[in-house]
């Protein structure tokens, strides 16, 4: 029987996982090795200067959830001083605009949680966990496909900074992004990981690099102080727990939003019988863009009693609206720039990591090679009263979601997606494939995803036409996809069967692989 199994991004991503776990590292060794691989493997999704969450199940405990996501600063810096501006990145069909520059960097959690995660879960030291991603960083990967493409959407981004772009620039002609197969080494980023395994996480929170990060944002236009980084703690939080038809569920708790509103969704379709149905049933579609509507619906208006009447007539049996507003969940809510990472091991230890830096605020912290992130560019943050309006010194939400599914038969699920408003989305279908329609986990990944955003209604094919003019009648602005898309998230995802076996799936819409340890 296998002694682990790891789904990734990327092959390297996953390769330095499986490197620990060989060397006799648990599925924990694995996520912290494979956290700072993809720093190096997927650098545009993945950062040390960015944050992310942990949820972690010790064989034979209950869930737990390491929050290392980033928080806001303390004090507000004077907006006019600000290094803070806009940016558009091509997504060929349509543009998007992000904001960038020191005044949208927020406290990071990423080194922080690396430190954590290993002093509470692992056996390895961490200089072994950091070794992969060193020889990553000294010997550069090679750009894929995938990777190529997400850089060539944010290119706009990484031109904006120097320091940036030679993180992805063309070793031989450096003022070109590297293309496939091209190599880019990362002395500094190896040098940095040596520094952290000798001096520990003090070197960014309250040592000198965290100096040198306060001194740049004070004379170049950020918010962030020495005290921001010093003061950072890791977060150990209890699981968000739902009973789903035969299945418990463990889900991102608050101040992250993603885990909540997952459960009230789940909690609507519970009132509908969705077994013997698959993804092409009209009925099933209609039932989960339903439920997706409602939930959105309830986003908007946290508070019983004001939930408009259609989602409250749906919800009613529930009790959930109620419990949702109780929880108090913040408005101000990062969306993007999101990779994942699953781990199960034969001891029975799981691993479901998120990681996000955003896309970067295109600045890199001198010497180190560490991209900062810019969560302080999300307009949402401010909860709708405009940038720079963000509540001080508070954990910034996420849509992230790394979950845990406890099946009846003695089984477990290990899921989460990166994907931005898609997260949500992605997860919901995950589970409702595995668990309502039992379909196994590589099926259940790969089935075409639905997403609604508003009132627009994306399909993956194939879609019956019957199909078509069923969710039409509901949702005019209908767009079925030519194909499988990373717009629909990436879920990598593994398993351990009722008997101990098991398996996995890497997302191919997001480059997903799956790697066995033997």
């Amino acid at each position: 029987m296998s002694r682990a199994i790891v789904a990734a991004g990327h092959p390297d991503t996953a390769a330095a996982a499986a490197a620990v776990l060989a060397a006799g590292g648990n599925a924990f060794d694995g996520a912290v090795a494979a956290l700072v691989a993809a720093c190096v493997a997927e650098p545009v999704l993945a950062s040390l200067g960015g944050g992310g969450f942990l949820h972690a199940r010790p064989a034979g405990e209950a869930p737990q959830l390491f929050d290392f996501f980033t928080q806001t600063p303390g004090c507000r810096a004077t907006a006019a001083g600000l290094d803070f501006y806009p940016v558009h990145a091509d997504f060929g069909d349509a543009t998007q605009e992000f904001h960038i520059g020191r005044g949208a960097m927020a406290t990071p959690g990423a080194v922080a949680g690396l430190f954590a995660i290993q002093r509470h879960l692992c056996r390895l030291p961490l200089a072994d966990l950091l070794a992969p991603a060193r020889a990553l960083a000294e010997r550069g990967v090679a750009v894929n496909p995938v990777q190529h493409g997400i850089a060539r959407i944010v290119e706009p981004i990484l031109r904006a900074d120097p320091a940036t772009f030679a993180l992805h620039a063309s070793p031989s002609e450096p003022t070109r992004l590297a293309t496939v197969g091209e190599r880019i080494p990362w002395p500094d980023f190896a040098a940095a990981l040596d520094a952290l395994a000798a001096a520990g996480p003090g070197l960014l929170h309250g040592g000198p690099w965290s100096e040198r990060l306060a001194a740049d944002c004070a004379t170049g236009g950020g918010h962030l102080t020495v005290a921001d980084l010093a003061d950072y703690r890791v977060a150990q939080r209890e699981p968000l727990v739902l009973d789903y038809r035969d299945a418990r569920l463990y889900l991102n708790p608050p101040p992250s939003v993603g885990g909540a509103l997952l459960a009230l969704t789940l909690e609507l379709l519970g009132e509908t019988s969705l077994g013997g149905m698959d993804f092409g049933n009209p009925d099933h579609r209609l039932a989960l863009a339903a439920a997706m509507a409602a939930t959105a619906e309830a986003r908007a208006v946290l508070a019983p009693g004001r939930l408009p009447d259609a989602t409250a007539r749906a919800a009613q049996r529930t009790g959930f609206p109620a419990r949702l507003a109780a929880l108090g969940l913040p408005r101000h809510v990062f969306r993007r720039g999101t990779t994942q990472i699953s781990i199960a091991d034969g001891d029975g230890n799981l691993a479901s990591l998120t990681l996000s830096n955003g896309e970067g605020a295109a600045y890199v912290l001198p010497g180190t090679g560490i991209v900062m992130n810019n969560m302080l560019g999300e307009a949402d943050l401010a909860g709708g009263g405009g940038f720079h309006q963000w509540p001080e010194n508070t954990r910034v939400g996420s849509m992230m979601c790394p979950t845990l599914v406890a099946h009846g038969d003695g089984g477990w699920t290990v899921t989460g997606s990166s994907g931005s408003n898609r997260i949500r989305s992605a997860i919901l279908q995950v589970l409702v494939n595995r668990i309502d329609l039992h379909l196994p986990l590589a099926e259940a990944v790969a089935a075409p995803r639905l997403h609604l955003e508003g009132e627009a209604l994306s399909l993956e094919p194939p879609v019956a036409e019957t199909t078509r003019a069923a969710l039409a009648a509901h949702w005019p602005r209908l767009q079925v996809w030519r194909g499988r898309s990373v717009f629909f998230g990436g879920a990598h995802s593994v398993g351990i069967d009722a008997g101990g076996g098991l398996h996995g799936a890497g997302d191919a819409r997001r480059g997903g692989v799956v790697q066995m340890v033997d």
